[in-house]
């Protein structure tokens, strides 16, 4: 059931969601030189499907909005124009042009990139699953499933080489990465790599150092997405959270200049620490009050920024703002 506080929210998430994903610039494309003339004429010559919200995760992110909006509140968006840039975005050849790209860079997007992508494909695949799925949801999920397989190969090949997680809050960090792959990755079967490397990397961790939290460009708490990843995949989760949360208080990030773009990644990290502490709230009885409150506090801080402010922040924070304001996530 959609909650009255995202039923409210639904209106300005998908107004933010559909203007940005059609702004083309600025854009921060990456662009890998093996020779002169690598680099494309402009972002959507290499990005037909993802090529606004400045960069691709971030179009990957708010398409991923606009699905999941159209799917909880469709009377609650503008769901014709949402439609309408689904059906644009989305066709075979822009999705073979998506594919093409990542399967000739193979370290590019990883991991954040990939677990998006298998977030949008989920929510695609999940909703074509249900027996009164739209035919458009169903022709989206087929579209869209070549980037499942490439991602899910691609995890495949890359974590069982990888000793070390990444513990950055920013876009490699690697907890965050196999949480939002594991739906995705359990729907197809081939989830026990996933599962794997997370318990090799963080089965023994205890003592998070949430004091070090938050470096100035943090978007993500490594501390707090371990934690719900952990809760995940481990049979007895409440007997590791203690362990590794022994206190898990923390305060609002301040965000001292929302134009500078790798500051104006601590109202994410307000939003993303605001759903890590929901979600844990849920497994965790012995916290659940704190918890709640704590994520109030966060999310207070960060939701009146989602639209309004500058582009730094708006062409992506919709994204953590409903993974907060969704109570099935």
């Amino acid at each position: 059931m959609t909650s009255p506080q995202l039923l409210a929210a639904a209106p300005e998430l998908a107004a933010t969601a559909l203007r940005t994903v059609r702004e083309e610039f600025p854009n921060g494309l990456y662009v890998h030189y093996t020779g002169p003339g690598d680099a494309p004429l402009r972002p959507r010559d290499r990005h037909p499907a993802f090529y606004g919200s400045y960069d691709w995760h971030s179009a990957v992110e708010m398409h991923w909005v606009l699905l999941r909006l159209l799917r909880l509140a469709p009377a609650a968006v503008p769901a014709a124009e949402v439609r309408a840039v689904l059906h644009e975005h989305w066709t075979a050849e822009a999705i073979a042009a998506e594919v093409a790209h990542a399967v000739a860079h193979p370290g590019w997007e990883r991991p954040y990139g990939w677990a998006w992508a298998l977030t949008l494909v989920e929510e695609a695949a999940s909703w074509a699953a249900a027996p009164d799925a739209p035919d458009d949801v169903r022709r989206w999920a087929a579209l869209l499933q070549p980037l499942a397989d490439h991602f899910l190969g691609a995890f495949a090949r890359w974590l069982p080489a990888a000793p070390y997680p990444v513990r950055s809050g920013l876009h490699p960090n690697s907890a965050f990465g196999l949480l939002r792959a594991l739906p995705a990755a359990r729907r197809a079967g081939a989830d026990g790599v996933l599962v794997d490397a997370a318990l090799r990397w963080f089965a023994d961790d205890a003592d998070a150092p949430v004091r070090w939290e938050p470096s100035g460009s943090d978007f993500l708490s490594p501390s707090l997405v371990e934690a719900v990843l952990m809760t995940t995949v481990l049979p007895d989760p409440e007997g590791w959270l203690p362990r590794f949360l022994p206190a898990p208080r923390f305060a609002p990030a301040v965000v001292g200049d929302a134009s500078d773009g790798q500051t104006a990644h601590l109202h994410g990290l307000n939003l993303s620490r605001a759903w890590c502490l929901r979600r844990l709230a849920a497994v965790w009885p012995e916290a659940r009050d704190e918890l709640l409150a704590s994520a109030g506090e966060h999310a207070a801080a960060a939701l009146p920024h989602v639209s309004g402010s500058d582009y730094m922040v708006e062409h992506w924070l919709a994204a953590y703002a409903l993974l907060y304001l969704d109570e099935q996530y």
